[in-house]
C-alpha cells in the first residue's frame, strides 16, 4: 500500500513548489538557509560522535590527610630489592614447621593444590632455592619509586642499550595482574627493548618499557583509605607515565593489567597510542547475546563467529559455566572478604605458595587439573613460580592484593559498567587458546571500536608474557607496525 501512495504523496509536494515564483532575493535565500540546516545538522552529527571518556577525577591514598598543594613529593628514586639473613631464616623456620595434609586417592589436582607434589616444592623452597640468586635475577632491571596520591608506587624501567640514529624508541606501559607480578615480563623485556638481537625483527619496532606493580601489589604500597579500584590505579599509571615524560604510548596487559589499562584509554584516549590485551573483560548478559550464543553453536557465521570461535568457545555450558565455576572459587572469597583468608596466607609461606602456584596450573592449561604434579614445571621453573611467590611473601602483600577485588567488584559486581564507555583508541587482542574465557572478536567490538588487530594465538593461557613471552612479543610488535601505519 504504501508503494501506491508514494508517487501521489510526490505528486501533492512538487505541484505546491512547481508554482512558486522564486524571486532574485528568494533564489539567495533558500541555499543560505539549506546551507544553515546542512551546517546545523553536520554539527549534530560530528557532536554526536564526540568520544565519551570516564572522568579521571583525583584521589588521595596515603595515610592521614592531604598535604597541601606543591608540598608532595614527586621526586622519582631509584630502589634496589634487598634481602637480609633474619629474613631467610624466618622463612626456613616456618618451612620447617609445615604440616602435610594427605589427599584422596586419584586427586591431582582437582581438589586444589596436591599435597605430595606440596611436600616437594616445600622441600625444594627449603633445601634448593637460592633467594639471594634471585634477588640479583630481580635487580638486573633498574627499579624505582615515586609518590603518587599520597602512596609509594613501585616500576621497572628499561631502556634500549643501543639505539640506532633516527631510531623511534616507543614507551610502552606492561601491567600485570593477579597472581603475578611485574616479574611476569622479565622474560619478554629483552625481546621488546632488543628485538633484533634476539632474531624477532631488523629493528624497527623497539620499546622502552615500564612495569609498576598495582598499588598493594608487591613492592608498591597498598592504599590506606577504602575503594581503591582499577579507576584509581588507571589515573596513578597515567600520572606516572606523564611524571617520566611521556606525552604518548602504548599500553598493554591481561588480567586486572587489561581492566587497568583498558580505563586507562577510556579515560585519556589522547595519551593513548595503542591498546593490546592479552584478555578481554565483556559482558556477556542480555538476550542478544543469548540468542547469538545459541545460534553460534549451529550457524556461527550468522552471528559472526569464526571456526576457531565457535572450536574455543563451545560447547558453551562446559567451557563458559562449569570450568568458570571451578575457577572462581577464590574470587569469590577475595570479592567478599579477603582479609579472613588473606590473614592466613601472610602467616603461611606454605600455604601462599600453594593458593598462588595452583593457579599458575589450571589456568596455564586447563589439562592440567588431571596431573599429579598440575603440569607447573612443563611451562616453568619452580625457581621462576617461588620467585613471584616471594615476591607476595616478603612484601606481605597478599592481603592487599586480594582486597583488589573487593574493592572494584562491590562497586561493580559483573565488571561492566564501563562498557558503557567505548574504547576508541587502535587496539590489538591476543587470544590465547588456554585463556580461562574466549570472547570472539565481534563481541570484543562491542566495546573496543577500533580492533587493528585480532590474533588466535596457537598456544598459550593466562600468564602469557611469563609461558609465552615470544610469542606475545611478535604479536605486539605486528599491532605496533599496524598502527604506526594508520
Amino acid at each position: 500500500m504504501w508503494r501506491e501512495s508514494l508517487p501521489n504523496a510526490w505528486e501533492t509536494i512538487m505541484s505546491r513548489i512547481r508554482p512558486f515564483d522564486y524571486s532574485q532575493k528568494n533564489a539567495v535565500l533558500v541555499p543560505v538557509a539549506a546551507l544553515g540546516v546542512g551546517g546545523m545538522l553536520l554539527y549534530w552529527l560530528r557532536s554526536g560522535r564526540k568520544i565519551k571518556t570516564i572522568d579521571m577525577g583525583d584521589g588521595w591514598w596515603g595515610a592521614g590527610e592531604r598535604p597541601p598543594k606543591g608540598k608532595e613529593d614527586t621526586s622519582i628514586r631509584p630502589f634496589k630489592i634487598e634481602t637480609s639473613d633474619k629474613e631467610i631464616e624466618d622463612l626456613h623456620q616456618r618451612l620447617d614447621r609445615f604440616r602435610f595434609t594427605p589427599h584422596v586417592e586419584g586427586a591431582a589436582f582437582h581438589y586444589g593444590f596436591n599435597s605430595s607434589y606440596l611436600r616437594k616444592v616445600v622441600d625444594y623452597w627449603r633445601n634448593q632455592f637460592d633467594w639471594r640468586k634471585q634477588v640479583e635475577v630481580l635487580n638486573k632491571y633498574p627499579h624505582f619509586h615515586t609518590t603518587i596520591e599520597g602512596i609509594d608506587i613501585h616500576f621497572i624501567h628499561v631502556k634500549p642499550s643501543y639505539v640506532p640514529h633516527g631510531q623511534a624508541v616507543r614507551p610502552l606501559l606492561m601491567v600485570h595482574g593477579w597472581p603475578g607480578s611485574f616479574y611476569e615480563f622479565y622474560k619478554i623485556i629483552p625481546l621488546l627493548t632488543e628485538p633484533a638481537k634476539h632474531g624477532l625483527n631488523e629493528g624497527d619496532v623497539v620499546f622502552e618499557v615500564i612495569c609498576p606493580s598495582i598499588p598493594g601489589y608487591g613492592f608498591s604500597e597498598a592504599s590506606h583509605k577504602k575503594e581503591f579500584d582499577s579507576i584509581a590505579t588507571a589515573r596513578i599509571f597515567h600520572k606516572l607515565m606523564n611524571r617520566l615524560g611521556f606525552k604518548e604510548y602504548y599500553l598493554q596487559g591481561g588480567d586486572w593489567g587489561s581492566r587497568i589499562t583498558t580505563n586507562m584509554a577510556q579515560m585519556l584516549p589522547q595519551s593513548v597510542k595503542g591498546l593490546h590485551l592479552n584478555l578481554v573483560f565483556i559482558a556477556t548478559k542480555g538476550l542478544g547475546k543469548m540468542i547469538r550464543t545459541m545460534l553460534g553453536a549451529y550457524v556461527p557465521w550468522l552471528v559472526g563467529f569464526s571456526r576457531e570461535d565457535a572450536r574455543r568457545f563451545y560447547p558453551f555450558m562446559q567451557k563458559n559455566v562449569y570450568d568458570v565455576l571451578r575457577e572462581s572459587g577464590y574470587l569469590h572469597i577475595q570479592a567478599t572478604k579477603p582479609d579472613t583468608a588473606g590473614c592466613g596466607l601472610n602467616d603461611s609461606p606454605v600455604g601462599l605458595a600453594a593458593y598462588i602456584m595452583e593457579k599458575f596450573s589450571t589456568w596455564t592449561d586447563k589439562s592440567f587439573l588431571h596431573k599429579d604434579d598440575g603440569g607447573l614445571e612443563s611451562k616453568y621453573s619452580l625457581d621462576e613460580l617461588l620467585t613471584n611467590v616471594m615476591i607476595y611473601w616478603v612484601t606481605s602483600s597478599i592481603v592487599s592484593s586480594m582486597r583488589y577485588y573487593k574493592e572494584n567488584f562491590s562497586k561493580d559486581p559483573t565488571l561492566n559498567v564501563h562498557d558503557r564507555v567505548s574504547v576508541c583508541v587502535p587496539t590489538g587482542i591476543a587470544a590465547f587458546p588456554q585463556e580461562i574465557v574466549h570472547v570472539p572478536r565481534v563481541w570484543a567490538k562491542d566495546v573496543y571500536k577500533n580492533i587493528v588487530t585480532y590474533t588466535y594465538m596457537p598456544r598459550g593461557g593466562h600468564f602469557a608474557a611469563f609461558e609465552e613471552p615470544k610469542l606475545l612479543a611478535q604479536d605486539i610488535m605486528q599491532f605496533v607496525r599496524k598502527v604506526e601505519q594508520l
